[in-house]
This record gives C-alpha cells, structure tokens and sequence, in this order.
C-alpha cells in the first residue's frame, strides 16, 4: 500500500514538471516572441523593431544598476521562456546574466545559438584596457560597454538586431524589415537635429561619478577632468575627493554629470565646495519612453546648464 502511494506521488510530480517545462516551451498566448531584454534601452530598441510580433521584457528598470542585479527566481522564469535574449555583453552582466542563463536550462539563447544576442558583439568599443588587473577596479576586458550613449552605435545595432529577429522568426521577416526602415529615417533624422542642438556643449569640461559617459563624451565633444571614483566601482573616499578638488581649483569644470541611479552624497559635496550645476541623467529609457525621447530628455538636461 505505501509503495502504491508512494509511485503515485512520484507520477503527479513528474507529471507537473513535465506541464511546467512544456509551457516555459510555447509562446504566449497571442503567438508573439517572447524577448528577454537585460536593460530598458534594448528593450525600446527591440520593440521598436519587433512591433506586435514580440512581447519584451526588460530585466532591470533606468534606477538600477546593470552591473549589480540578482539573478531571482522570477528572473530565471523570465529567461526560461524566452526566444531571444538582448544584452549590452562585454561583461556587463557578467555577475548576473550567465547564471540565469545556466539555472534557465534554456537552449535557445545559450552563448552561439541564434537567440542570444549581445549588443556589443556588433560595434566598435572605446577604452580597451592594455592591462587586466582586478585590483585596479571593474575594468571590462573588451571595453567599455556603455554604447547606447551614442545614436551611431544604436543604429548599427538595430540593423544587427532585426537581422537576429528575422533569423529567429522568419515569418515575420517582411515585419522586421518595415520596422528597420522606419526606425533608420527617424532615427537619421533625430540624430541631425541632436548634432544641431548638441553644438554648444562641444568642449564642455564635465565631472562624472563613475565612468560611464565615455561614449556620450565621444559623441558630444565633452572633455572629462575627472572620476569621482579612485577606481572603476570603487565608492570614493574624502581623500580622493579632496584631490578631486584641489584638481578643480587649479582646472575648473563646467558641470557634474552621473546616473541617477549612483549615490549622489559625493557630486552633492562636490557640488557645494565648487558651485558647479549637477545634471542627474537617467542612465536609461523609462518603460513609458522610446530611446528618442529618453536622447531628447538627456540633451535637455544638459543644455539647462547654459541657461
């Protein structure tokens, strides 16, 4: 009798995790891709090119930082399920993302498979490091991987990534390509009027907490004078601040610049000492806006320091 019970509860388990696996398996209801985006500014690129063929979901929100993420258990689900995955890559999240890959037992988006897709795979990146040392902070080995701070760079990924979205889903491949078209000209188009708007920023001296604007400096002509940060991901301590300082006083600058989502008590003290504007940027698009309107709103927030 224990041994008739005790096959019986084997069987309905197995037979729940068979259920479990066959539904992480499917699309959802409407038929649509499943997109697993790690970061909110691929995530409006993908819909942006996926239209109605996908429903994204974006891993991390523009208040979080995408280096520092838990790998939780609605996470893992998420990745389960998904049919493509787009990441920033260049080690990124590289404390996070290979671990969801791994408890996710997902083979469609494993590393060389169609429906993994790393951004970063697909441009040229700045700030190489000549010596890998982790003593001497969080340096990424192939570069910086901050690349949605330059329009050009996210043109070139969103032709990469509606060739990956037409690979995986073929059906829609006349979809992918509509919604390419039509994302280039606009795009082209917002990225002239930003060149236009951007002029009197060139040559701007700038303060940044960590060093992640590298591309938005590279595209907009500002000139870095310093880090907050004594090293890459390091909290800065009052002696390299008042080395910061001493700097300023003898080479000044024209604004603090760092995401919003970074502790701001030491751009604030900086700030105070110096009398220089603090422009807190949101690092990423909200889930409410395009990446045009999130560009927009970041030039915005810069030119406010020359009114």
């Amino acid at each position: 009798m224990f041994h008739q019970w005790k096959n019986k509860v084997w069987l309905a388990a197995l037979l729940l995790t068979l259920c479990a696996n066959t539904a992480y398996a499917q699309p959802n209801m409407h038929g649509q891709l499943n997109i697993f985006a790690c970061e909110p500014e691929w995530a409006a690129l993908t819909r942006a090119l996926a239209g109605d063929a996908a429903k994204v979901y974006s891993a991390t929100t523009a208040q979080q930082d995408p280096h520092h993420i838990q790998a939780r258990p609605s996470l893992i689900a998420k990745v389960r399920r998904a049919d493509l995955l787009v990441c920033t890559g260049a080690e990124l999240e590289v404390g996070w993302l290979p671990l969801l890959l791994r408890k996710s037992g997902n083979a469609k988006i494993q590393t060389g498979q169609a429906g993994y897709f790393m951004a970063t795979d697909h441009v040229s990146l700045l700030e190489k490091p000549t010596v890998l040392d982790r003593s001497l902070g969080d340096i990424h080995a192939a570069g910086n991987p901050h690349i949605h701070l330059d329009p050009f760079r996210v043109q070139q990924v969103a032709e990469a990534l509606a060739a990956t979205l037409a690979t995986i889903d073929p059906a829609n491949k006349k979809n992918y390509q509509e919604n390419l078209q039509s994302f280039d000209l606009e795009w082209r188009q917002a990225i002239s009027q930003w060149q236009k708007q951007s002029e009197k920023l060139r040559g701007k001296r700038i303060v940044v907490s960590h060093n992640n604007w590298v591309y938005l400096e590279h595209w907009l002509g500002l000139e870095r004078l310093a880090v907050l940060e004594p090293q890459p991901g390091i909290p800065p301590n009052s002696k390299h601040l008042a080395k910061v300082l001493a700097q300023l006083e003898q080479n000044p600058a024209d604004m603090i610049l760092h995401a919003s989502y970074q502790n701001d008590r030491p751009v604030l003290w900086l700030s105070q000492k110096t009398g220089l504007p603090v422009v807190g940027v949101d690092f990423s698009p909200s889930d409410k806006n395009s990446l045009i309107q999130w560009f927009d709103g970041v030039l915005n927030q810069l030119l406010r320091t020359e009114s």
